[in-house]
C-alpha cells in the first residue's frame, strides 16, 4: 500500500476565522478549547478504506437543514492524488446526511490554497421521517478516501491554484 498523504491541523488564526463566519457565537476560550481537542482524520481498522474525520463541534441539523462545518484539517498528498469526502455511511443511512456537494473533491493543489487547504463541508440533513440528527464533538461524521487518477495524453494544464472553493474555472 502507498503513503502518499498527511494530515495536519490549520492554523489557530484560520480555523478561528473560519468557524466565526460559519457558526458564530463561541467566545476566545471556547474556540482555543476547540482548537486544542481536533483530531486528525484516522481509519477505524485496518480493512477501512475511509478516514473518519471527527466533529470539532457538537451541533444537530433538523430535517431539510444544512450546516457548514469548518473541519480544522488540511492534507498534503502527492500529486495525481485526490482525497474524496462521502458521510459517514451509518449517518447517511439512518439520516440521509448528505455532503451539498455530493462528493467533496480535495485535490492536491488545495493544501497551498490561500485557506491554507482548510477542509469545510456543507452537510445536510435530508431525513424523510423527519429525524433530527445530532453529532457530538468528536464524533466521526464525514470519511475521506485517497484514490490515484489519471491525465489524458494530450493535458498541457499549467495553471496554480491560489484560492479555495470555485477558484479553478
Amino acid at each position: 500500500m502507498k503513503r502518499i498523504a498527511k494530515f495536519y491541523k490549520v492554523s489557530k488564526e484560520r480555523f478561528t476565522e473560519d468557524l466565526n463566519e460559519a457558526v458564530p457565537g463561541f467566545t476566545e476560550a471556547e474556540i482555543n478549547e476547540i482548537y486544542e481537542q481536533i483530531k486528525l482524520p484516522k481509519r477505524a481498522t485496518r480493512g477501512s478504506a475511509g478516514y473518519d474525520f471527527y466533529a470539532p463541534i457538537t451541533f444537530n441539523i433538523s430535517p431539510g437543514r444544512e450546516l457548514l462545518i469548518p473541519t480544522g484539517i488540511r492534507v498534503e498528498m502527492e500529486e495525481d492524488w485526490v482525497l474524496m469526502l462521502y458521510p459517514r455511511s451509518g449517518l447517511g443511512f439512518k439520516y440521509r446526511l448528505q455532503l451539498n456537494n455530493t462528493v467533496g473533491i480535495i485535490d492536491s493543489d488545495y493544501f497551498y490554497a490561500d485557506n491554507e487547504g482548510h477542509i469545510m463541508v456543507r452537510i445536510t440533513n435530508d431525513s424523510k421521517v423527519g429525524r433530527e440528527l445530532r453529532v457530538d464533538r468528536g464524533m466521526g461524521f464525514i470519511q475521506g478516501i485517497f484514490l490515484e487518477y489519471g491525465l489524458t495524453s494530450d493535458d498541457d494544464t499549467d495553471t496554480v491554484r491560489t484560492g479555495g472553493f470555485g477558484s479553478t474555472n
